[in-house]
This record gives structure tokens, C-alpha cells and sequence, in this order.
């Protein structure tokens, strides 16, 4: 669990006591008793004959499916070219890439910076949590919800901060990547061209191949001749900024 999580989860604790029934019963015994539902009326039978003369429903029609055209052949054109295939892993290209590894030091390093600024906000708003519960039944009721109330602005107001905080960190992460991966098109270009291949597929989507058509042990090796490092740009976060959804799959894969 990130400390984000951690941190959104002290909000219940303190919103229970100032659901808007409990502030209307804050002023006296200080419990909140749910007002019991009376059961809803029992719906009457249907009679057995309406049911019984209701007529059957009847399949809907499928709609006729168009019929495919009969169309004059077109002029003969020049077939392509033989296909000369070669494979390439751009994960590993990655992961063995000098800048990459640079930009994920830096990232993870700008990440432990919030995540102890998070651990300190969160415990800051703990410890105002439990002095504004300690004055419950103290002050009146109207102070004591004005006390929650802003408390819980304070909590928004600091998870959109973090939120907006972590977002500006990733959007830093993927400009610094961004320049790896245009070298990167750019150096799959130059070896395709010296081998003469004109076809290159993902070798995680080929079921077979020989080493032969690999290209991406000496496509790591240029990739760290041209470009051994990038700079990571400053993460500022921007008025308005967009917040992209945490990936769920990559935080369960970096669990395993």
C-alpha cells in the first residue's frame, strides 16, 4: 500500500462522527441511534388468470445481413518486396539502456522525497484528528462540526497536492523517456538499413526465431554510445493538471 493510500485512509475515521445524523444528534447522549425503516407494503399477487392469458413473447427478427458485393478486379500493380525480417525486444533494449536506468534512479529517488512528505503530512492530520476528538462533548456542537469540517478540508487539500505532486513526477519520468525512445526509432532505422531488413517485429510477439535476426544486443550496444544519459527535467506541477489513474497491473507486478 503506497503512503498515499495510507494517508486517504485517516479520512472515515473522523467522517463517522460527522455524518449530518450524528451532527443533529451530537448535542445530546452523544450516540447515534439509525431511525428503524418501516417494513414496505407487501405487494399483492398478481392475479393467476392475468398471467395465464398474458400472451407469450415472440423472438424479435434478425435483421437481414447485406450482401457482399460483386466488384470488377483492379489493375495488376507491382507485388512488395520479400520480406527480410528482423526481431527486437525493446523491454530488454530498455532495461539494459544506461539513460533508462539513470531516469528510473532519479524518478525513484524523487519519489522517496514525497513519500516522506506524505508520512509527515499524514502524521500532522493524526495528531489534529485526535485533539479535535478529544474535544468532543467539550465544546458545542456547532464549534465541534466546524472543527471536523475543516479538518477535512485540510485533507483534501493535501491529497490533491500529493496527487498533483506524484503526476508531476511521472510526467517528468515519461519526457526523460521520451527522448530515449526517439534515439532508440532512430537507431532501429540505421540497423535495419545496414542489414537491409525491411520488416522489424516485436521478438515478444514471434513464436520462433534465430539469433540471426536479432537486432537487440548491438541496438543496446549504439543506444549507449549515442546517448549513455538524459537529463530529467524539473517535475512542477501546472495549474489544472490531469491526474492519471495509478496502473494497477505494473503495482501488482512490482509486488510479485
Amino acid at each position: 500500500m503506497s503512503a498515499f493510500h495510507r494517508f486517504a485512509l485517516i479520512l472515515p475515521v473522523l467522517t463517522l462522527g460527522a455524518a449530518p445524523a450524528a451532527q443533529a444528534q451530537s448535542s445530546g447522549s452523544g450516540y447515534f441511534m439509525p431511525p428503524s425503516a418501516s417494513p414496505p407494503p407487501a405487494a399483492s399477487p398478481a392475479p393467476a388468470q392475468a398471467s395465464a392469458q398474458a400472451p407469450a413473447p415472440q423472438a424479435q427478427a434478425q435483421p437481414a445481413q447485406p450482401q457482399i458485393p460483386s466488384l470488377p478486379p483492379l489493375p495488376p500493380e507491382n507485388a512488395p518486396p520479400t520480406a527480410i525480417i528482423g526481431v527486437l525486444s525493446v523491454p530488454d533494449v530498455m532495461q539494459k539502456s544506461t539513460a533508462a536506468q539513470g531516469v528510473q534512479a532519479e524518478i525513484q529517488k524523487r519519489q522517496s522525497v514525497l513519500k516522506a512528505d506524505e508520512e509527515k503530512a499524514q502524521a500532522g492530520l493524526q495528531a489534529e484528528q485526535q485533539q479535535i476528538l478529544a474535544q468532543r462533548g467539550k465544546i458545542s456542537a456547532a464549534d465541534f462540526d466546524k472543527k471536523v469540517q475543516g479538518w477535512q478540508n485540510e485533507v483534501g487539500a493535501a491529497q490533491t497536492k500529493f496527487q498533483q505532486k506524484g503526476q508531476a513526477i511521472q510526467n517528468s519520468g515519461q519526457a526523460a523517456l521520451g527522448q530515449i525512445e526517439a534515439e532508440l526509432i532512430g537507431i532501429i532505422r540505421q540497423e535495419a538499413q545496414a542489414h537491409q531488413m525491411n520488416l522489424i517485429l516485436h521478438r515478444e510477439q514471434v513464436v520462433l526465431n534465430i539469433a540471426a535476426f536479432d537486432l537487440t544486443d548491438e541496438t543496446v550496444v549504439e543506444l549507449n554510445k549515442l546517448l549513455p544519459s538524459v537529463k530529467v527535467p524539473p517535475s512542477v506541477v501546472t495549474p489544472g493538471m490531469a491526474i492519471t489513474p495509478p496502473d494497477q497491473s505494473a503495482d501488482q507486478s512490482q509486488g510479485q
